[in-house]
């Protein structure tokens, strides 16, 4: 909708890179404030953070680049850089993340599963804010529709297809992970009977919302598996075998 934020001069603020910062930024703050409370040392936890920050904005890159080489990168490979123009894969960046949270917990030899918990509360709060970012550069687009909930991009900047009626994917996704986000932090925090309940929880959450709100997705995603499911979906399939393994196998130790 709004690709450009403002400008000043030669400088140009982009709307996505500016929802991308302030995601990132609330999600580290909601994991080292939880830290505080939980009495774990909260110096350590923004360190792996922005380890874990860092990962996830190349692995998510990296993830959307060969999604989109033919399209767009094999004529500009200089584009693979502008990440303030869209273009992120949320799968790639979360992959990406938790690989290099396990390598520091494990090397500051934290609580894994306690500190697993404290970082999964701001991830959805994090992402929703970047799905607005997605929004107004117009990546991650709906399938045409002629639904009276449809937004119609008119950019001429914008990603998405312009001057179609499109499902607001990108609003969907916000407004999911603001809500997995509310029912973690205020329900399931206070609830919470074993280290890994919330990270558990929140994987089979997104992984429901997301595996739905594919079918709604217009832009393209990678060859469907099996002719039928898109990458994410799979990558949905898994995560949800992931958060019923968890359950199964960490529910019956208590919380530290």
């Amino acid at each position: 909708m709004h690709p450009i934020l403002f400008e000043i001069g030669p400088l140009t603020i982009r709307t996505y890179g500016f929802f991308l910062a302030l995601g990132f930024m609330a999600g580290i703050f909601v994991a080292v404030r939880e830290a505080k409370r939980q009495g774990l040392d909260s110096e350590k936890v923004l360190d792996i953070c922005f380890y874990s920050l860092f990962a996830a904005i190349v692995a998510s890159r990296a993830a959307y680049v060969a999604f989109n080489w033919n399209e767009q990168f094999a004529n500009d490979p200089l584009a693979m850089v502008r990440i303030w123009d869209g273009g992120l894969v949320f799968y790639g960046g979360f992959l990406g993340a938790a690989t290099v949270f396990v390598l520091f917990a494990c090397k500051y030899k934290m609580p894994l599963w306690k500190l697993a918990d404290i970082v999964a509360l701001g991830v959805p709060l994090g992402h929703a804010l970047g799905r607005l970012g997605c929004f107004s550069a117009g990546c991650c687009y709906g399938a045409p529709t002629d639904s009276a909930c449809s937004v119609v991009f008119t950019h001429p900047l914008s990603i998405a297809p312009q001057f179609v009626a499109l499902y607001p994917t990108q609003l969907y996704s916000a407004a999911g992970n603001l809500g997995i986000f509310l029912f973690l932090f205020l329900v399931l925090r206070k609830r919470k009977k074993w280290d890994g309940q919330i990270l558990a929880s929140y994987l089979a959450l997104y992984a429901v919302f997301r595996f739905l709100i594919e079918f709604l997705r217009g832009d393209d995603r990678g060859a469907f598996f099996l002719g039928i499911l898109s990458p994410s979906q799979l990558v949905a399939v898994i995560m949800l075998i992931t958060a019923f393994l968890l359950y199964a196998f960490l529910r019956k130790r208590p919380a530290a």
